[in-house]
This record gives C-alpha cells, structure tokens and sequence, in this order.
C-alpha cells in the first residue's frame, strides 16, 4: 500500500561507494564573529553516462542539471560556501568527474569542487554518483554512489549536501530534513491554522490537519514518523499525538483542564508538558508506552514549555515564580530547580541544543522581541535578532542553526500583517526567511531523515 512503499522508498538509495581521508575541515566556524569569508567552492554539472539508457521521461527531468543546483541552494544557505558561477567553469562535467584539472578551477579561486555523474545499470537503476574534491591539495577526498527512483533526486541532492558540509565543516548537516508548522490563511479574526509538513528548504509541502480546529506547538518525535502539538476541540485545548504515515491521532492523557506546550524526550519515550488548572500551570511528563503521568512541578506560580537537554537529564522551562518571566533548568524528575536567566526583560520558550550546549529562547525587552541563546547555566547570553514580534525558536539537528517565526505590520497603520518563518544560524550573520504557501508559525525541526 502507499505507506508501505514510502517506507519502502526510504530504503532504496544506499551506498555503494564511500572513499574518505583522515577527517578534516576547512570551514572555521566561530559562533561569537561570525564566518565572514564563506568558502568558494565549485558545483559542476553533473554528466549522463551513456545517453541513450535514459528513457525520454527521465532525460526530460533534467536531474544533471536540478540535483547539482539543488546541492548549490542548500551549501550557500549555510552561509559557509560561496557558490562560484557556472558559467566561468572551464572543464566538461564528464572530464571534471573522472581527471579534474586542479589548475583550472584554482583559476576561478575554487578551494572545492564538486562533479557527479547519472548512470542506468543493467538492472535499469539510477545510480547517483558524486565527488568531492579539495582542488588546493589536488585530490579526491570524498565519494558516494546512490540507487534511487528519479522522483527521489531531491532526497538525493539534499544527502550529498550534507556528506559535503560534514566533510568540510567537521559538522553533522541538516539539509536531509524536514520542518513541520502551523500553515495560516483567512482574516486575523476567522483564522484558519493547520499542521504542515514540507522539505527543509520549503518544497514538498503537505498538510495533515483540515483546519476545522485551531492547532499550535507541533512537535517532532525524534525517533519516529509522530509529531505532538496542541489542539482546540470543543473549546477545550488537549495534547495530541499524531501519526505522519498513516494519519491517525489520539488525545494523550485524559487531563481535566488544559494541556499545551508538549515536546518528546530524546529518547522518544515520553512526553513534557504544561497542564493547567485553576489559575495555576505545572509541568507533567507521560510515558507514551505506559500511559502513566508523573507531576515534575508543583508551585503556585506559571511553569510552562518545558524542553529536554539532549542527554534526557536536565529540563528547561519558563515560570513567574521570581515575579517575572525568566528560565529555570531542574532535574529530569523535578528536582533542583534553579534559575539562569538574569538579564533584562522577559524570557520564555527555551528549548535545548541537541549539543548539549546551548539553550535557544525568546526575549522581550523595551517592547522588541529577540531571539537568542544561552548557555544552560545562564552565562554566555547572546542575543542573534531584533524585530517587533518574533518566537519560538527550533534547533535544526546538528545544533548551528535556528529557525523561528516573525509577524511584521503591515499598512499605515500598522493593522494586519503576515507571519512567516525565519531561520538564522549561531553566528547572527546568516538570517533567512524560509519560503511557505501560506502564513506560516511555530516551526519545529526533525532529525536527519537518513540518520
């Protein structure tokens, strides 16, 4: 059926080629000064090997021209690569794979190339071939091969990009991912929200909800195709869990009052929450398997958006209890619960660094809204943007990269206006907005789907 060949498409590419060096990078990256001189690199065309095994269908898709240029998108939004314009390049793709002449693409001040080839075996697979090239030593320093189906030369492109940031930055990559979020359309009085789900870079958008109720925070399970977010039903906001692959969703715990801001442990296992009762809001967490609750705040103040550290130890979370809005961490179980925010203003929706660490959150200060990070124990505040109305922050998987969601005014008088989504890595110099359908809000990032 459809769910078990998407399964089954996951799995079809592997690698059937891997040459590597000693591990090395030539990308510095400084979190504090940002990486100014981004490294130029080379992406050629990738050449067709033997023409006439392609079917007219599959030449017309064009892949030796759309995966190389795919590949170049995703390296230049990092911000660490500067893409050098193909149409200085001097050698032919098919030369360039096999024999690169270093001195030609050093003339273009090139410090990396990249050359792939299209090939139909005689089992009438297409396998995907690319090389990394370090044009400064002269030499070969990273290859793979993929087996997919045309329609997955997206995927494809999106691995190869990230074997190249890894090789060149040291860094797991992010390009091989995916961002759900909470898709808007109508008025600013009959809004309409749904949950989405789209390609890292904005393609492939899909929705999973109808809209008929208002749904916010969703959430990745790290561990599987699942998602958690918030839902209005009947007036009454409850925890949702809901199935990606096949569409079913259930109400998680059976909670007398409000249940919002869920996240998955790191593990996958459990889930945090806030629940709300009588004016007050404490944290729980619900194992998924068991179902059973464990109450981890009990204080007669807000406590809300709790967020695992990435060993499943600690918990951060936002509370009153001090009088204003500030962040706390406190022991997975609850306990030892201490304040690490100190600066001005106001600050919520901390969420962990899958490194460890940082903590990303939202501050409000003197009536702007920034986003920031922190180390867990508070030291180390860094604020990365500025803007009239901008939050939750969501940590791409390998930890170097945020995306968020901003509203800007619109008009004279500053009545309306659009929401869309915004991402901006740990330097503060690479601020991008994140191309949607529609209005879009609280994003959040998945792990690497070729994990």
């Amino acid at each position: 059926d459809k769910h078990k060949n998407m399964k089954k498409f996951y799995l079809t590419f592997f690698s059937i080629l891997f040459f590597t060096q000693a591990s090395f990078a030539l990308v510095k990256i400084d979190i504090t000064r940002g990486n100014l001189e981004p490294l130029p690199a080379a992406i050629s065309k990738f050449y067709m090997e033997d023409p006439s095994k392609f079917s007219a269908e599959l030449k017309a898709l064009k892949l030796e021209e759309k995966i190389p240029e795919l590949i170049s998108n995703n390296l230049k939004r990092s911000g660490l690569f500067h893409i050098i314009d193909p149409k200085s390049y001097i050698q032919s793709p098919n030369i360039a794979h096999v024999k690169p002449t270093f001195q030609d693409w050093a003339l273009i001040k090139a410090q990396i190339m990249v050359s792939g080839k299209l090939v139909i075996d005689s089992k009438k697979r297409l396998r995907v071939e690319f090389r990394l090239w370090d044009v400064i030593a002269g030499k070969e320093i990273e290859g793979l091969a993929l087996f997919a189906t045309p329609s997955s030369w997206r995927r494809i492109s999106h691995i190869i990009s990230d074997k190249i940031y890894e090789r060149m930055t040291g860094e797991l990559g992010y390009f091989d991912t995916r961002i759900i979020y909470v898709a808007e359309t109508g008025s600013k009085t009959q809004r309409v929200k749904r949950l989405a789900i789209m390609d890292q870079d904005g393609a492939n958008n899909k929705y999973l909800t109808l809209g008929n109720e208002l749904v916010l925070t969703p959430r990745f399970n790290p561990t599987a195709q699942m998602i958690t977010y918030m839902s209005y039903f009947k007036n009454l906001p409850r925890v949702y869990l809901l199935n990606i692959e096949t569409g079913m969703q259930e109400v998680v715990g059976d909670f007398p009052g409000m249940t919002f801001a869920p996240r998955f442990s790191p593990d996958g296992k459990k889930i945090i929450m806030s629940f709300a009762k009588d004016g007050n809001s404490d944290i729980y967490s619900m194992d998924i398997a068991t179902r059973v609750v464990e109450q981890l705040t009990s204080h007669p103040s807000i406590d809300t958006s709790p967020s695992y550290s990435s060993d499943g130890k600690y918990i951060t979370f936002n509370s009153d209890r001090s009088g204003a809005q500030q962040i706390y961490v406190m022991r997975s179980d609850g306990s030892n619960a201490k304040r690490i925010s100190f600066g001005e203003g106001l600050y919520g929706t901390p969420v962990w660094s899958p490194r460890g660490d940082l903590i990303a959150f939202t501050k409000i200060y003197k009536g702007s809204f920034y986003i920031g990070v922190m180390r867990s124990d508070g030291s180390g505040e860094r604020l990365l943007t500025q803007n009239y109305y901008q939050e939750a922050p969501s940590w791409s998987p390998n930890g170097r990269v945020l995306i968020f969601y901003r509203e800007t005014k619109s008009g004279k008088s500053g009545i309306g206006g659009s929401s869309s989504l915004w991402s901006i890595d740990l330097t503060g110099y690479n601020e991008r907005k994140i191309k949607t359908l529609t209005d879009a809000s609280d994003p959040a990032w998945s792990g690497l789907l070729s994990k």
